[in-house]
């Protein structure tokens, strides 16, 4: 007796008419017409069944704090840093925990079920750490958050207001107290020595620990940013390969073209990921243009064509930063998509293995897929495939964490009263 069947699924691999059969935590089956008893059944009527989704790149310690302590008037990257410092003396844990947990609500709701957060530790209290752990600890059950001490204001640059403490001695703290990941932004270092400096100190933190590391990398106009390249040397020479990831990369965006045929397969050899973030590289970017206008988002195609893997992240909703968002990584992809050109089938299924597989693979999440052994976690789209799943921003019409449905939502559908035309559209291809 299976403890639930999903039958007549459509894979995002294309495979159609197939049942996934769960007992307890995982997958135990997947054919076509599976036909066994169940507790459950949901008939996913050729729908599109999708492993879930995850944010390889937010910062959840912000996130829901929008107009607080006031808005951020000119839209630039270091006037919403510059709000974030206005704001973290008067933060309270409650506060953090009350707006982290509001959102995770929001990401279930939209089959977003691994998050991996920045959590700013330049703040000698370490407040939005212990929040966030605490949220770790409650949303355990139904959301996988992965933590990354993150020295917002640069971990050689920033020392507490007493001089007791450095950013490098708060994040070893952040360490263990349980973060999981190794963050640093060597572009917001006083020089650009100072920045390689500080890849090596993190990276060589994180070989000693046996942990990730996720660095914000050259989030910025300038060409001559080229911390990605000190980050691969480092991830090879420390024997690393598979644990680091290069957030934003936004100057590759401006560099010269030859360098960056230098720089590509230096990322390629050394295993580093890349993770974009869309919504805020376009917005964030190119502030200082007149026209024609960069729009700073890395290049995401030609480093998928050289094998670097590339994820999506949804970075910030309603905080300093950005005033938009609702935790949809599906908008994320759509966005990416445009902003990328990538408008080719196989292109536009890459941009959804963005907001799904790649991410999942950069986390290291345990059991994830739509295979046997794997954790039945799972969303039922209304749409037919990857590509259809995108255009719609589709509705999360089931969301199954451990074999339990969690989330569910009504069919998007709009009746009409027109003479002669249909009774409703579901915005489907007929």
């Amino acid at each position: 007796m299976l403890d639930l069947l999903v039958k007549n699924a459509t894979l995002s691999d294309g495979r159609t008419e197939m049942s996934i059969g769960v007992v307890g935590d995982r997958i135990v089956d997947l054919d076509q017409a599976l036909d066994a008893p169940a507790i459950t059944v949901i008939d996913a009527a050729g729908q599109l069944v999708s492993p879930p989704f995850v944010d390889a790149h937010f910062h959840m310690d912000a996130t829901l704090s929008l107009g607080l302590p006031r808005i951020n008037e000119s839209g630039t990257l270091l006037e919403g840093i510059a709000l974030w410092g206005e704001l973290k003396p008067e933060l309270t844990q409650q506060a953090v925990v009350d707006r982290a947990l509001a959102y995770c609500d929001w990401a279930v709701a939209k089959g977003l079920l691994a998050i991996r957060s920045h959590v700013d530790i330049c703040d000698e209290r370490l407040l939005a750490v212990e929040a966030l752990l605490e949220v770790k600890r409650r949303v355990k059950p139904y959301l996988d958050l992965q933590l990354v001490a993150f020295p917002q204001d640069g971990v050689l640059r920033w020392k507490d207001s007493k001089g007791r403490a450095s950013a490098f001695d708060l994040l070893k703290r952040s360490l263990d107290l349980g973060v999981d990941v190794v963050g640093g932004i060597p572009h917001f270092e006083r020089t650009m020595a100072e920045g390689a400096k500080s890849v090596e100190l993190l990276c060589e933190l994180a070989a000693h620990r046996g942990l990730r590391v996720d660095m914000h990398c050259d989030e910025t106009d300038d060409p001559m940013s080229r911390h990605i390249e000190t980050l691969a040397f480092e991830t090879q020479r420390l024997g690393m390969q598979g644990r680091v990831n290069g957030s934003h990369l936004t100057s590759m965006h401006s560099m010269d073209n030859y360098y960056v045929s230098k720089l590509i397969p230096l990322m390629r050899e050394s295993g580093v990921s890349a993770v974009a973030n869309p919504l805020i590289n376009i917005t964030i970017q190119g502030r200082h243009d007149s026209y024609p206008k960069r729009r700073g988002m890395t290049r995401v195609p030609e480093l998928l064509a050289a094998g670097v893997p590339v994820a999506f992240g949804h970075d910030c909703v309603m905080d300093p930063w950005y005033s938009l968002g609702s935790g949809d990584m599906l908008e994320v992809a759509h966005m990416g998509l445009h902003v990328a050109q990538m408008t080719g089938q196989k292109a536009m299924r890459e941009c959804f293995k963005a907001v799904t597989e790649t991410p999942a693979s950069i986390l290291g999440l345990d059991g994830y897929g739509i295979a046997k052994g794997c954790f039945a976690d799972f969303v039922v789209l209304q749409a037919r495939d990857p590509i259809e799943a995108i255009r719609t921003r589709a509705t999360r019409l089931k969301v199954v964490r451990r074999g339990v449905v969690i989330a569910e939502c009504s069919p998007n559908v709009s009746a009409l009263h027109l003479t002669s035309r249909p009774a409703s559209v579901n915005f489907l291809k007929p």
